[in-house]
């Protein structure tokens, strides 16, 4: 029997916003969402602003009563002590961020985060009782040399590998070659890669564990694209870049349900 997955729409407004600017963009995200009768319970939606967005966005939604839910964008390996600039999983907690990105194809390429610095910020997200969105994905060149599944498994493996305590968590595909270029995987090969960290998180964890992950697909998401990638039932949501940003599409995504033949 199939586990239901709510799926998931999560916007990820990278380093864009400041925090007047995002209490613009939640309201009319919100009050879009509600006029449009948009169900929660079905479709599950998130936004992941900059870290000095976070307060603003969580007293917004509480006050407002928003049913949006919060995430961030990264954290620290280290709960707390002499780390400039990092920001720690208890501090998140503080402010009811429920999900954190971590392993981002930005982050790996322009921090240069590995293999164990992601293995390590994962296991700091489930101490927290944070949920851990997992981003994996290949560049151009990898994918010629060794196929399109071949390093998200291995991201995803060395993620989740060694854990003393494994909470709920998310699975982001992401191929870097997508990333913000008009490029998109089709909807088989999204379906055919998280086929694959399925098969990856039963072999690390168990069956049980990955039959519920949601694995979600991201990389030029459109409205207009969105219900293809979702139409198939092994993929779960999209993680959403640069759309994020304009309140109409980024709401055309969440309703995608209506865009699907039933």
């Amino acid at each position: 029997m199939t586990t239901e997955r709510v799926p998931f729409i999560a916007g990820n407004w990278k380093m864009n916003l400041d925090h007047q600017q995002a209490i613009a963009l939640v309201q009319k995200l919100a009050w879009t969402l509600r006029d449009a009768n948009h169900d929660y319970s079905k479709t599950e939606v998130a936004v992941f602003p900059p870290f000095t967005d976070l307060r603003t966005v969580q007293t917004l939604i509480d006050a407002e009563k928003f049913e949006l839910t919060l995430g961030a964008q990264d954290l620290s390996q280290h709960d707390s002590g002499a780390y400039t600039g990092d920001v720690s999983g208890a501090f998140l907690r503080k402010l009811e961020v429920k999900y954190v990105i971590i392993g981002h194809s930005e982050r790996r390429m322009y921090h240069a985060e590995n293999d164990e610095l992601i293995q390590a910020k994962v296991a700091a997200a489930f101490r927290h009782d944070l949920v851990p969105v997992i981003c994996v994905g290949e560049t151009l060149e990898e994918l010629e040399e060794q196929g399109q599944s071949f390093i998200p498994v291995q991201q995803i493996k060395a993620a989740l590998a060694n854990h003393s305590q494994v909470g709920e968590f998310i699975v982001a595909y992401e191929p870097v070659w997508a990333i913000g270029t008009g490029q998109v995987a089709t909807p088989e090969q999204a379906a055919e890669v998280a086929v694959a960290i399925r098969t990856a998180i039963a072999q690390t964890l168990t069956p049980e564990i990955a039959e519920k992950t949601r694995i979600l697909y991201g990389g030029s998401v459109k409205a207009a694209n969105v219900a293809g990638f979702l139409k198939s039932p092994e993929v779960d949501g999209v993680l959403v870049g640069g759309a994020s940003l304009q309140v109409e599409e980024f709401s055309g995504i969440a309703r995608f349900l209506k865009h699907l033949a039933l």
